[in-house]
């Protein structure tokens, strides 16, 4: 089912897929930098939504279907992690309970909104305004819809970023992995951990999910599990071999031959990845604070020196 409109002609409109019983995915083509998916799960007398959307108009496109499905907004937030494109449309759900884990809360009070100007292609971004979640998690926590059992599970201590949390429906072998697996795009780990995704998706193959809701691109099964793995394997594989020719994350960047990996959406994450992978090497815990900034402007300048590539 397709939803209501948007800006980019170039693009498919987003969808609603079934993905079991009650269960749904909001599927926001084509995935790249800002455009994440989200999920609901519905039950006789509650809502539950996995994360917002990155716009005002995205997350009011994505809120307009889950009342198309459902009859009622969302009672329940949860928020898979702290970044914009998954929080910045919270306030438009003022009466949900938002969980997430402790440090979510933490990074989307110090961030504020994100408004990237300058770093991507201009975004109409709309009125936002912040609102973190106030139910926060550590390890994990369980969601009841009706009877069914949904995980809230929090699975290494850094890996797309420090506060992923996943949404595990046992009883449907069903997961919506956040930004812990990309479908068809570039995987991310500048603010968490190439180790640590690694034993996340470890984690993942454990729980043999049949359905995968990622964060980006189709739903998928396990096998895009062990897609993104090879990727942040091969990123362990390059980085010792680059830094060792004294080379920095955006030389060493453009000194590869991407192979596979060049067919993925925003492949200029990879100097970003090898500052976090660089910093590994140097002994950093995962999660631990790096030059972000500098990194950004890495990516930037592989990309020609344009902004980042946004179709928000």
């Amino acid at each position: 089912m397709s939803t209501s409109h948007h800006d980019h002609a170039d693009l498919p409109p987003p969808r609603v897929e079934e993905v079991s019983d009650g269960l749904f995915a909001y599927i926001q083509p084509d995935g790249s930098w800002f455009i994440n998916n989200t999920g609901f799960l519905v039950g006789r007398d509650l809502v539950v939504s996995i994360d917002t959307c990155s716009t005002e108009r995205r997350t009011r496109d994505y809120l307009a279907a889950v009342e198309s499905v459902a009859g009622r907004a969302p009672r329940t937030l949860v928020t898979t992690h702290h970044h914009a494109d998954h929080t910045n449309g919270n306030y438009l759900l003022p009466y949900a309970t938002i969980i997430g884990h402790e440090r979510c809360r933490e990074e989307v009070l110090k961030m504020g909104i994100v408004r990237p100007e300058g770093m991507f292609e201009p975004v109409v971004w709309g009125d936002l305004e912040l609102a973190a979640p106030f139910v926060t998690i550590e390890e994990r926590a369980c969601v009841h819809v009706d009877d069914l059992r949904v995980e809230l599970l929090h699975l290494a201590s850094a890996a797309h970023t420090t506060n992923d949390l996943v949404a595990w429906v046992p009883e449907r072998r069903v997961l919506y992995a956040g930004d812990l697996i990309f479908n068809g795009g570039t995987p991310f780990v500048l603010m968490g951990s190439v180790a640590g995704s690694l034993e996340a998706l470890d984690r993942i193959m454990e729980l043999e999910p049949d359905v995968i809701v990622p964060g980006h691109g189709a739903v998928c099964g396990i096998e895009q599990v062990d897609a993104c793995g090879r990727y942040l394997r091969w990123l362990q594989t390059i980085a010792p071999e680059l830094k060792g020719a004294g080379l920095s994350p955006l030389e060493g960047a453009r000194e590869v031959d991407l192979g596979p990996y060049a067919e993925l959406l925003d492949a200029e994450r990879l100097p970003g990845n090898l500052h976090r992978a660089y910093a590994e090497l140097d002994g950093a815990a995962p999660g631990a604070d790096i030059d972000v900034m500098t990194a950004f402007a890495d990516m930037i300048a592989f990309n020609g020196g344009r902004p980042l590539r946004c179709l928000a």
